[in-house]
Order: structure tokens, then sequence, then C-alpha cells
């Protein structure tokens, strides 16, 4: 019977880009989404955080605040927070832990690993 060997605790994965990725920076693999939390060069290997809270972008305006709680996710097309699914494009981030208000510009998120 195969067993599983233990890799390591998975608050962040191994992730090469084909092109720069600067600190900050979400990248979405499938349904995956992380956090470079330092610049990654192209072909080099780093890691994103899949696991912790962030403050994400969002858009302002009215109808735009989150309630702490809401499940939030990345809109990856316009480089967003939002509670919109978009019809399944746009990935699950995590749980708002703060509410933000229709003229927040970012909301604070804990990440679901």
């Amino acid at each position: 019977m195969a067993k599983a060997v233990f890799v390591h605790e998975g608050e962040r994965i191994d992730y090469t880009p084909a092109a720069d990725v600067a600190a900050g920076e979400v990248v979405v693999q499938g349904d995956l989404v992380g956090v470079a939390t330092r610049d990654i060069q192209a072909g080099r290997l780093g890691a994103l955080a899949v696991e912790g809270v962030f403050d994400f972008p969002k858009s302002t305006g009215a109808g735009t605040a989150i309630s702490a709680g809401a499940a939030v996710y990345w809109d990856d097309a316009n480089d967003v927070a939002t509670t919109s699914d978009g019809a399944g494009a746009n990935k699950l981030l995590g749980k708002a832990v703060a509410a933000a208000a229709d003229g927040d510009d970012h909301v604070r998120v804990k990440l679901t690993p």
C-alpha cells in the first residue's frame, strides 16, 4: 500500500513563474490562489503564501462594501477582491476578517487553504 510522505507544513508552496512576480502579487493557479511575499524572478524557484491574513485591493463606490465574515473572491481580470464568484471565473480567497466600507480601497482577508 502506498503511503503519504510529509513534505512541509503548507503555509507556503513552491512556485517557479514564467515571468517576474513582484512581492504582493496575487497568483492564480487553477483554483489555488497564493500571494508572493517576496519578489520572484522568472524561472527561479520562489514561494507563494497560501495561508495567512492579507489586505487585498477592492473597488470603491456604492455597493462595494464587504462585511466581516463574507466569502471573498479574487477577480484576476480586474486585480481586485470581490464578493462575487463571477460565475466561477473568480477564485475563492477566503473570508473577510474585518468589514470594508464602500469607500475603503482594501479588504482584510484570511486566506482559505
